[in-house]
């Protein structure tokens, strides 16, 4: 590989991993869902503590970087710490095969996610543009596989080209996503401060943003009969009148639009519809099962308030996946100029200006929009929650619903951009990893070749580019698990296959949170690994610092063992935290090491390796 990076290539390689504008768009959905519905009171502290869980980790990186600037990250520098050591050396290659193993879970799994979240966004965005042919409920299945297999061989062809054109591809992907998100929070903090309560306001009905009340008629099953409201017990409910009690949702007219309707739900005219008036004093309720339901912030502090510890750490496992990304330049260290000097900075400053900077303010600025109009809840069920926001917010400001729409486009875009981003930025580290492991004939040496011309590890890229593409296709099979979608509204060939009926979804596992927390997962236990070969590459070395190399490292080894934990604990203590996703993301991970274990010891053994060393090599 040729050395060609210097601290600003660096750093943004970083930043396009941890790309703000893509995940901000990607998780908010997930964080609003998953503990609910409670827990996502505490989203803006729980980022800030998954942030400090962060650092600790990225310290340990920026100091291993210093001693060990190869290809390779973690992989790289385990072998190299215990190597060095005088009794330490014999786990050498178990402990440096187990964190490549572990890597290949966090970067096998991760551009897979992103490539599934571009076809939701894809999807999403037909429902807007197309109303007439694409659901604004349902993505089409159709449609998103296409997008899954088109995007993957796209973006993998990129990275295949060299990693030059993928640094200029990431620096103006970074620009462009980081504008237009500042832009979004700047737009969003101004709705709320304009909007006291009691003043009118936007709320969306059926993909419109519109300021009154709209008329309400019931809602019809696939054979066109009013679908009752049940109670606890699965059985139909009467109106204090005595009578039926049916499920009721916004009329629209045949064009679409949403029809006007009275204080009490009857369709009226546009000139005497009932105005949509804001009101922050629901802040809280209760959901079915008597649960503390969280609606929206009724105060600029409530944003910031942790409310909860168990809520704190739900969204700090959920947030984790929004912050990695910056220990992946380490994977270029022989592309970089003068990486002892320059990789440590990269990664702090990559996860500085994407965390620290760019996502809490974010994520206090979408937290604080939220309102009656479009609360948590609603959050929660929508595909793009943020394109929601965007399309109430533009509609305020531009004046209408057509130009709320053009400025939500615009802002899609950017986040089309970013994806593209951090799946180049994944594919380049997990293809590097790959590519190391290969090289040392630790899997199979094919993947240990570079390209002729383009000096890539081409057989790693489009191997996970294959890998990607069916990933992809898993995450959003059930992405609406957990959620109560309304019924299908569309019969054509984009949803011939693959949709489920309106009852099945609120009992079904989400696919899109199961691929989150396998990648999860594998980058908690890629990070503890790190922190560990931290504290024993500085035990020997004259540059050991107490701090730095055993007091932050094992914090980070504790806060990610924690994290991971909670996956497990949390659905026994957290009402809406569901134990499937997590056991089954579980029962992924531990199937993938016992894979591995497999696959080393008979490794060893062909090519006629001990796997504990009883000598130290003369060459470490």
């Amino acid at each position: 590989m040729k050395p060609t990076l210097g601290l600003t290539g660096l750093t943004v390689n970083a930043m396009a991993l941890i790309a703000p504008g893509a995940f901000l768009w990607l998780t908010y959905e997930e964080q609003c869902l998953y503990g609910a519905p409670a827990a996502g009171c505490a989203m803006w502290f729980g980022f800030f503590v998954s942030l400090l869980l962060c650092y600790a980790t990225a310290i340990s990186y920026a100091e291993l970087s210093k001693l060990y600037p190869g290809a390779g990250s973690s992989y790289y520098y385990a072998e190299q710490a215990f190597m060095a050591k005088t009794k330490a050396f014999k786990f050498a290659r178990v402990v440096k095969f187990f964190t490549g193993w572990a890597s290949h879970l966090y970067y096998w799994a991760y551009p897979g996610l992103m490539v599934g979240v571009t076809a939701l966004l894809i999807g999403y965005l037909a429902g807007i543009l197309w109303p007439n042919t694409f659901s604004s409920t349902y993505n089409s299945p159709l449609l998103m596989y296409i997008v899954c297999i088109v995007f993957a061989i796209g973006v993998s062809y990129i990275a295949y080209l060299g990693v030059v054109g993928s640094t200029m591809v990431n620096i103006a992907i970074n620009v462009i996503q980081i504008t237009a998100l500042v832009v979004f929070s700047v737009i969003a903090i101004a709705y709320r401060t304009n909007h006291k309560q009691g003043s009118v306001g936007y709320h969306l009905s059926n993909g419109v943003a519109v300021n009154y009340q709209v008329a309400q008629t019931n809602v019809l099953d696939d054979k066109g009969n009013p679908v009752p409201v049940l109670d606890a017990n699965n059985k139909p409910t009467n109106n204090p009148d005595g009578t039926p009690a049916y499920q009721q949702q916004d009329a629209q007219d045949s064009n679409g639009n949403p029809v006007p309707g009275d204080a009490n739900g009857k369709a009226t005219t546009l000139d005497k519809a009932a105005p949509f008036t804001i009101d922050y004093t629901g802040a809280w309720g209760t959901d079915s099962n008597n649960n503390p339901q969280f609606n929206f912030h009724p105060t600029l502090k409530s944003v910031l308030a942790p409310h909860k510890f168990s809520f704190v750490l739900v969204q700090a496992c959920i947030a984790i996946l929004c912050l990695v990304g910056f220990e992946s330049v380490t994977s270029m260290g022989e592309e970089a100029k003068n990486p002892k000097k320059d990789l440590p900075w990269a990664i702090l400053l990559s996860l500085t200006i994407q965390g620290a900077i760019c996502y809490l303010f974010e994520y206090f600025a979408t937290n604080y929009l939220l309102n009656n109009g479009y609360n948590m809840t609603s959050a929660g069920a929508s595909s793009a929650p943020i394109g929601d926001l965007m399309l109430i917010t533009g509609t305020w400001l531009f004046g209408s619903a057509s130009a709320g729409k053009a400025f939500m486009l615009v802002q899609a875009f950017t986040v089309f951009l970013a994806l593209i981003g951090t799946t180049l930025a994944c594919l380049n580290t997990g293809a590097r990893v790959t590519y190391a492991m290969g090289r040392d004939e630790e899997v199979g040496a094919h993947f240990g070749l570079l390209h002729g011309k383009n000096l890539t590890p081409h057989k790693a890229i489009w191997t996970l580019c294959i890998l990607s593409i069916f990933i992809g296709i898993i995450t959003v099979t059930t992405y609406l698990g957990g959620s109560s979608p309304a019924a299908l509204d569309k019969h054509n060939i984009w949803y011939s296959f693959g949709i489920f009926s309106p009852g099945f979804y609120p009992n079904a596992w989400n696919s899109l949170l199961i691929v989150t927390l396998i990648s999860n997962f594998g980058t908690f236990l890629l990070y503890m690994t790190t922190c560990v070969v931290a504290m024993v590459a500085f035990r020997e070395h004259h540059m050991f610092h107490g701090i730095k190399h055993v007091v932050i490292p094992l914090f980070g080894l504790l806060a990610n063992l924690g994290c991971m934990l909670f996956y497990l604990i949390g659905p026994h203590y957290v009402a809406g935290m569901s134990p499937h996703e997590p056991n089954c993301a579980l029962a992924v991970a531990a199937l993938w090491g016992i894979g591995g274990f497999i696959y080393f010891a008979m490794k060893s053994k062909a090519k006629g390796k001990t796997m504990i060393l009883t000598s130290k090599p003369a060459t470490p």
